[in-house]
């Protein structure tokens, strides 16, 4: 656990939407909060509508924990950004808010991205490597990374053009590397592929690959950097229902055989070698 984590607040918040628009194939949403704590990149809320969404097409009783993509302003009146893809009732609904909205909060929960220097004595470079709407933490964990002057490289990957639409807003245009499984644009293929070769052409000494995406994407990269010997940190999804370590729905398998780890407190982000697999469920 990072010690200088922040530690969420018990018990929820209402806050507002300040800003909601679609981005290409998702929808960005701005919130204030003026009682909690800054996040650090790697951390995440858990949201949900206010007033109460249990009424609504597929009664999402519980919140949905969502990343948060960019934090501007200063405790007393943070403005939280988060990056949403309908794809369930959860996330559907929070997909609907709009300015002026209510919404329930709570948070910041979990480990953030370590600093490279944590992970190694004499760090050549970042390499960051994100997809779909896990480019969300990754984010605002290189905006951290370049504000220090440190050397970083961004891979990312989509299902097709149209879901791509956050780079820009996001990211900027410059540094980044995009990969479309339909071929639309960029390469074609998996942004794991980007990775391999990149890892191939370059001397992998010194540099840490930090993560965030699909299952599948997750596991392909913590094989890639375990076969090449780079350290990695992956950030995971996975349904959880308290974000306080309660529920144990967000359990993951250690890669010792020895017990659990909880995402909720243990992560989101995890070193790629404390874990058997990175195939955990996903929700909506």
């Amino acid at each position: 656990m990072a010690p200088d984590r922040p530690t969420p607040p018990f018990g929820r918040r209402a806050v507002e939407v300040r800003e909601a628009a679609a981005d290409g194939g998702y929808r960005i949403f701005t919130l204030v909060d003026r009682e909690g704590p800054e996040p650090l990149p790697g951390q995440f809320y858990m949201l949900c509508e206010a007033p109460e969404w249990s009424s609504i097409e597929g009664r999402p009783y519980l919140p949905r924990a969502i990343s948060y993509a960019r934090s501007t302003g200063r405790e007393g009146e943070l403005l939280l950004e988060f990056l949403i893809d309908d794809v369930g009732p959860g996330t559907k609904r929070l997909g609907r808010l709009e300015k002026g909205d209510g919404c329930w909060i709570t948070g910041p929960f979990g480990n953030p991205f370590s600093a490279p220097r944590e992970i190694a004595e004499s760090p050549a470079g970042a390499i960051l490597v994100g997809g779909g709407i896990g480019i969300a933490p990754l984010a605002a964990f290189r905006r951290s990374l370049i504000s220090k002057g440190f050397p970083t490289r961004t891979l990312l990957g989509f299902r097709d053009l149209e879901h791509s639409g956050a780079v820009e807003s996001l990211f900027g245009c410059e540094e980044v590397r995009l990969a479309f499984e339909d071929g639309s644009s960029g390469h074609h293929g998996y942004v794991t592929d980007l990775l391999e070769l990149l890892l191939e052409r370059d001397d992998p000494g010194g540099a840490i690959v930090y993560s965030c995406g699909p299952p599948a994407m997750l596991e392909a990269v913590k094989k890639i950097c375990a076969s090449a010997g780079v350290p990695a940190e992956l950030a995971l999804e996975s349904p959880m229902a308290c974000g306080f370590g309660a529920c144990f729905g967000c359990a993951v398998p250690r890669a010792d055989g020895n017990g659990y780890l909880r995402l909720c407190i243990d992560g989101p982000v995890v070193r790629s070698e404390e874990i058997a697999t990175a195939l955990v469920g996903e929700s909506g």
